[in-house]
């Protein structure tokens, strides 16, 4: 089992800046990756960022360059920088964990962290 928990959300104005975080507890060494998800209201979920245990990372194109994800391995905490925010980016953002155990593999998310960009 992987536990986790998002916190950093709130309201910020058009141009700001905030750092996610997601704290993770539980099966750890089982997590091959980590991601951000968001979902608008009336929209489907969509991967935001993505990180390997490795350090790569991948972005959603409407976020890339404003965007940066990153990983504390003594924390295991992953966050998400998000700078020069815009209004279309306000959702719910969700941290996922892929783990794997053997040939199962499983997805983990937590609980959502609101973020609302408006002036």
């Amino acid at each position: 089992q992987v536990q986790l928990v998002e916190s950093g959300g709130g309201l910020v104005q058009p141009g700001g800046s905030l750092r996610l975080s997601c704290a993770v507890s539980g099966s750890i060494f089982s997590i091959n990756a980590m991601a951000w998800y968001r979902q608008a209201p009336g929209k489907q979920r969509e991967l935001v960022a993505h990180i390997t245990s490795g350090g790569s990372t991948n972005y959603a194109g409407t976020v890339k360059g404003r965007f940066t994800i990153s990983r504390d391995n003594v924390k295991n905490t992953v966050y998400l920088q998000m700078n020069t925010l815009k209004p279309e980016d306000t959702a719910v953002y969700y941290c996922n964990a892929e783990s794997q155990v053997g040939t199962m593999t499983h997805d983990y998310w937590g609980q959502g962290t609101q973020v609302t960009v408006s002036s």
